[in-house]
């Protein structure tokens, strides 16, 4: 049993999706960002950077992993699955791993917190990040016109890592049908269960997507 500790953000997808890909048993508990739950000591205690997800291993005695990429390649060691057992696949699963955790997480996080969350409108930093943004979806969509998935024919990790962050593309001012191959991987991903079960579990609340789709200006996402 998996303790998951998470929210409704691309990076607390990664670790429900992953979970229900591999059809591990687990029990979430929410953490409620607004209230600052992530600062709290017993969070702390589990992860100290203070930040969502995380999970508890319980057959591992209590083990905790933090950092959302760590978790991901944690559950496929442990499940034997989504990560190919050769070095040359595995490492191409964890180059497209590590191209979403410096690249597209961070780019396009920025472009969320210049674009809705900034006290004031600075138009550099908001065309820099978005721009960014852009174009390493650009890259995204080229190797995805030669490959079924980001590591090849077969699903994996890397998959999911991408994908929640790809989610969030209309609020970082981006349109999928600039990029087409990029798309269909993105509605394949899409329509799977394990993707529909693993982003239920923290929904975004509707108050956001409305301000999602309206363009409005958020103070927390």
């Amino acid at each position: 049993m998996i303790d998951l500790y998470s929210a409704s953000t691309p990076n607390g997808w990664k670790a429900s999706i992953m979970l229900e890909e591999l059809g591990v048993p687990y029990e979430l508990h929410r953490v409620d960002l607004g209230k600052g739950e992530q600062k709290a000591a017993d969070f702390l205690k589990i992860n100290p950077n203070g930040r969502i997800p995380a999970i508890v291993d319980r057959d591992e005695g209590d083990f905790a992993v933090f950092e959302s990429g760590a978790i991901l390649l944690y559950l496929a060691e442990k499940a034997g699955k989504l990560l190919p057992p050769d070095r040359k696949g595995r490492s191409v699963v964890m180059q497209w791993l590590m191209f979403q955790m410096a690249g597209v997480g961070p780019m396009q996080g920025q472009a969320h917190v210049f674009l809705h969350s900034a006290p004031e409108t600075i138009p550099y930093a908001i065309d820099r990040y978005q721009n960014e943004t852009r174009r390493l979806y650009g890259v995204l969509d080229t190797r995805l016109a030669d490959a079924r998935y980001l590591a090849g024919d077969e699903f994996t990790l890397a998959d999911i890592a991408n994908w929640t962050w790809i989610w969030f593309h209309g609020f970082a001012g981006i349109a999928l049908d600039d990029f087409p191959s990029l798309k269909r991987w993105f509605d394949e991903l899409d329509a799977r269960p394990g993707f529909q079960r693993g982003m239920a579990v923290t929904p975004v609340p509707a108050e956001v997507v409305q301000r999602m789709t309206a363009g409005g200006r958020l103070q927390q996402l």
